[in-house]
């Protein structure tokens, strides 16, 4: 079992930055890939970047492509997200999902395991 803990959120105003931080607890970081994932209220939770197990390969949402960008410390089982430039529309909870895939699937948020609680983000103008 695997417990995941996001922070780093709060309130920014429009052109601002965040950065995002989620600690895994009680498994094998390394054995994962680590996803970020936002829900606007009203709205379905939608992908944001992930991660693969070694780092080596990422992937963004083409809203947050250039703005946004995923990494992770495998020695401090963290994985972030920076957030640069951000928009109204950014504002949102985020969550961290843990997931056993590789690469395939890596957008789909029912291959994810295990779920943080989410951090409040919140873009004003």
């Amino acid at each position: 079992q695997v417990q995941l803990v996001e922070s780093g959120g709060g309130l920014v105003q429009a052109g601002g930055s965040l950065r995002l931080s989620c600690v895994a607890s009680g498994g094998t970081f390394r054995n994962y890939g680590l996803g970020w994932f936002r829900q606007a209220p009203g709205q379905e939770r939608e992908f944001v970047g992930f991660i693969s197990r070694n780092g080596g390969n990422t992937d963004h949402a083409d809203s947050v492509k250039g703005r946004f960008t995923i990494s992770r410390d495998n020695a401090k089982n963290t994985v972030y997200l920076q957030m640069n430039n951000l928009l109204p529309e950014d504002t949102g909870v985020y969550y961290c999902g843990a997931t056993t895939v590789v690469w395939s699937s890596r957008r789909s948020e029912l291959y994810y395991l295990y779920w943080g609680q989410g951090t409040q983000v919140t873009v004003s103008t």
